[in-house]
């Protein structure tokens, strides 16, 4: 009864405090952000600032000499603003690593306006761009703090595309600046140019995609003033400079309208700033409320619940024994019985029960009183007649588990085919060889997934009719089951004769190959190979193909084992191996499906390892072109006396177990 009592409370406790904890989070997270988006709008007032110095400096370097009394003040701005920043952990490293030359850069910038040592203006415009990219890439609003709010996230975005289309237009500003001072392009100026407009265009695309529709508004507002309609006049005559041509434009001019249009995207900014921070402030507020709410309902129904549990304690205690009675006798004596004669009848019979062996209502008579316990044990007999409805229906359940496993192949399988074939149109589209090569990786996993597929409508006893088709060459047959394998690199094909496969065989010996291949890489070291040859055994009029590999090896009752489920296609196998021996059933029913004659047997490898052979009888091979010379290597040997001995010990075994 303690626990009855206890169990719910806690449970609910446990729920009430989730949902306590989820609120106090999200109020965390609220004020976080709200916290955050500050920091992130004061980082951006020392980006416009830094911009502002940017495009000054490149106009004066180019020779405007009218910049220089506006740079003054704009560096006087820039200091006030790093002073107050170098207090934040998150960007005092960005102002040590990038901005801490800032005092040498401009003092190199006003020697050049001096006319002695002049600075580089390309290197210059590079240190500011490279901080201001360093103080954009400063991301101080967590991802954990906005994704629970998809609106504040779509802000939070608008604010990062904003700040990253702004400092194009800024960079635009101040290239252009020493541009047009200058004269004209010159080196590679001209393409920097086209590629700090395509990224205004790209930034300025996913702010739209993101923004709300008064956000969008003052955007499009920003870019229709005049002075941004002067600043594209300008842009159209820089573009039109491609070919090196001189170019007369007042740069003071152009400054001043990109000047104009910056400011109105930085008001953009800070709008669309205060408008997260408002949603932020929001949010903290629907926390607090919603952590109040739960804590007072948590409490209430702890209460309720606590009243309830003692009130339905007290009419649990009379009937629990009768109840406990039956359970047993169900548990103990009538299921199992049952069961057992349900199993032992024909499957085709019509009537599960009788109406001796289908429950009754006695047991809800005899516990009496609480409609609780009645129902329960209501519940009890129907789960007795669900118990045995499944052992009467579990036949059927085995060939519907089989055609489950066919049609998942089937379908794996022609996913995979399709995936193929997209692999190998993107391959032969494809001319850069690092891409080229990724694709084969992508192709040779497709494969290895093929083959999978395979197996698993092997395991499920479908043998599809297959088209006719050619016969194959021995080693294309190898180097096709090579190719179907994880670690091929360390698959090493030895000597394999020459030899024919009819085309009806082909796909399941490679696939048998395959599933040995996979077996000997997997449990040999990697850095041994696994060896693969190939002979004519003329004394039993025989192919073999045999995978050596030299690694951990097998004992003697595991290789037993291993040996009887190569041999064994049946459903009782499948059943009873464990799911690790999976591929000695796919291999064995391989075996099987390629008819009498073929088998394949594991040996000891002289050395260390593990050895299989598959030996193929004649009527699988097709005549070869051209004559072949037995073989007389002392390895090719020393595997056929090991498959010779190894079958007369399986077979002096199956003799002896007969005649028992």
């Amino acid at each position: 009864m303690a626990v009855v009592i206890t169990v719910p409370i806690c449970l609910l406790l446990a729920v009430a405090g989730l949902a306590v904890y989820g609120r106090a989070e999200a109020l965390g997270d609220a004020r976080t952000t709200r916290a955050e988006v500050g920091l992130s709008l004061r980082i951006q007032e020392l980006v416009h600032q830094l911009q502002r110095e940017r495009g000054l400096t490149n106009g004066l370097l180019g020779g405007e000499e009218s910049f220089g009394t506006p740079l003054a003040a704009t560096r006087k701005r820039v200091d006030t603003a790093l002073r107050g920043m170098r207090s934040e952990p998150a960007v005092e490293d960005v102002i040590q690593r990038h901005v801490r030359r800032l005092g040498t850069v401009r003092a190199a910038a006003d020697r050049g306006t001096d006319g002695t040592n002049p600075a580089d203006r390309t290197a210059t415009l590079a240190f500011y761009t490279a901080a201001v990219d360093a103080l954009n890439a400063v991301d101080p609003v967590a991802e954990t703090a906005t994704g629970s709010d998809r609106r504040l996230r779509d802000e939070i975005a608008a604010l990062r595309e904003l700040a990253a289309a702004k400092e194009a237009v800024a960079l635009e500003r101040g290239f252009l600046n020493g541009v047009f001072a200058e004269g004209g392009f010159h080196r590679r100026e001209y393409l920097t140019f086209t590629e700090i407009r395509a990224t205004r265009l790209a930034a300025l695309a996913r702010f739209r995609q993101v923004a709300t529709a008064p956000q969008r508004a003052a955007l499009k507002k920003a870019f229709s003033t005049p002075d941004a309609e002067r600043a594209t006049a300008y842009e159209n005559r820089a573009e039109a400079a491609a070919d090196g041509s001189a170019l007369h434009a007042d740069a003071g001019a152009w400054w001043d309208a990109m000047t104009v249009l910056v400011d109105d995207l930085y008001a953009v900014q800070q709008s669309v700033g205060h408008d997260a921070r408002d949603r932020a402030d929001r949010l903290s507020h629907d926390a607090e409320t919603g952590l109040v709410t739960y804590l007072g309902a948590g409490a209430l129904m702890a209460a309720l619940v606590a009243g309830l549990a003692a009130f339905a304690s007290r009419s649990l205690t009379r009937p629990l024994g009768a109840l406990a009675e039956a359970a047993h006798d169900v548990a103990r004596h009538r299921l199992p019985a049952t069961v057992a004669r349900i199993q032992q009848s024909p499957q085709d019979h019509a009537e599960l029960l009788s109406s001796a062996d289908a429950p009754g209502n006695s047991d809800a008579r005899l516990l009496g009183g609480a409609a609780e316990i009645t129902e329960v044990a209501a519940s009890l007999q129907q789960v007795e007649l669900t118990a045995l409805r499944l052992a009467a229906q579990q036949a059927g359940l085995r060939r519907t588990t089989t055609e489950s496993l066919a049609n998942l192949g089937r379908r794996n399988q022609n996913l995979v085919r399709r995936q193929l074939s997209l692999i190998t149109r993107l391959e032969r589209q494809e001319l850069d060889p690092d891409a080229l090569a990724e694709l084969f990786e992508l192709d040779h996993l497709a494969t290895r997934m093929r083959r999978n597929a395979e197996s698993l409508l092997v395991l499920a006893g479908q043998n599809p009719p297959r088209p006719p088709a050619a016969p194959a060459d021995g080693l294309e047959v190898v180097q096709s089951a090579v190719a179907e394998v994880e670690q091929y690199r360390r698959v090493l094909i030895a000597t394999v004769e020459p030899v024919r496969v009819r085309g009806h065989a082909v796909a399941d010996v490679a696939h048998l190959l395959a599933e040995l291949i996979e077996n000997g890489l997997t449990f040999s070291p990697p850095n041994e190979p696994v060896e693969v040859h190939g002979w004519h055994d003329t004394e039993d009029d025989v192919y073999c193909f045999a995978v050596v590999d030299h690694g951990i090896g097998m004992s003697e009752a595991d290789k037993e084992r291993a040996n009887a489920r190569l041999s064994d296609a049946g459903e009782e196998a499948l059943l009873a191996a464990p799911t690790r021996f999976l591929g000695h059933l796919v291999v064995g029913r391989l075996a099987h499906r390629l008819g009498e004659g073929a088998q394949v047997h594991l040996f000891d490898t002289t050395g260390g390892g593990l050895s299989a052979l598959l030996a193929l009888p004649a009527r699988l091979l097709a005549p070869v072109e051209g004559p072949s010379t037995p073989p007389t290597r002392p390895a090719v040997s020393s595997l056929l006396n090991g498959f010779r001995a190894g079958v007369a010990r399986a077979e002096a075994r199956s003799t002896q177990g007969a005649s028992s």
